[in-house]
């Protein structure tokens, strides 16, 4: 069994006594093989591996959302021990956030686009824990998907500005087989819903323009928020029923 820390102090001691590489992937739990995918990347490119798993309330826009969200820790754990990580890091909001969440990282330009735009304070929070999860782990290198593109950019600006020892390493996004983007949002699909979703990642790789693309799904009985190209990326985020989804693909020829 991975050995588990929820105290940062704790970890940072272990660290230390750690030679050799370290790869982390932060994470909210409620694994699925999208998170397995960054598992093995930095299983294969470092010599240990650290997993974190903290749903982070200070990235919800909705209290709602928050509390939906599905925490299962007993499985994630046995999924990581089946991959061979070594660590798992759980600490709690207490630990987190000290100061009440006081002290807080914004990023003024990018951020405000797409994602920003629909969740006020999202990305706020995010890199909020997102430089104290890299401050506490000490890796060598973290590992993000590229599903979440706007918050990798963001994540790869703020290590790139505040001189951050560590390489944030992306990893290419995992589908089912019928193409819909991993996430652990897509528990909450009922089943005709999770066949519905595909439609999301399908148009996306249509040559339909973004406004006919946002049509389409708004007549498929999704609720749109944008569709818009951006870094070489189309990127969506649309409701199916009160789950959110978001997708990108990359635009041809980039």
């Amino acid at each position: 069994m991975p050995s588990i820390v929820s105290d940062p102090a704790a970890w940072q001691r272990q660290r230390a006594a750690l030679e050799g590489t370290l790869g982390f992937v932060p994470t909210m739990g409620n694994l699925h093989e999208g998170h397995m995918a960054l598992v093995r990347q930095a299983k294969a490119e470092n010599d240990h591996v650290l997993v974190s798993i903290f749903v982070n309330p200070t990235q919800f826009n909705q209290r709602a959302d928050y509390d939906a969200y599905l925490r299962t820790l007993a499985d994630d754990v046995a999924l990581l021990d089946k991959a061979g990580v070594e660590f798992v890091f759980t600490p709690d909001e207490k630990a987190m956030y000290p100061d009440n969440y006081e002290m807080q990282v914004q990023e003024t330009v990018l951020s405000q686009q797409l994602e920003g735009k629909f969740r006020p304070g999202h990305f706020q929070g995010m890199l909020t824990v997102v430089l104290k999860l890299l401050n506490i782990a000490g890796a060598t290198r973290a590992y993000f998907g590229e599903k979440d593109f706007q918050q990798l950019m963001l994540v790869k600006k703020m290590a790139q500005a505040f001189f951050l020892p560590v390489d944030i390493v992306a990893v290419p996004t995992v589908r089912g087989k019928n193409g819909l983007a991993l996430s652990s949002r897509n528990g909450r699909l009922s089943p005709a819903q999770h066949e519905q979703a595909v439609l999301l990642s399908q148009l996306l790789r249509s040559e339909a323009a973004n406004d006919a693309v946002a049509q389409k799904l708004d007549a498929a009985g999704f609720k749109t928020e944008y569709v818009a190209t951006e870094w070489g990326r189309r990127l969506a985020a649309a409701w199916l029923g009160d789950v959110r989804l978001i997708d990108n693909v990359k635009v041809q020829g980039e």
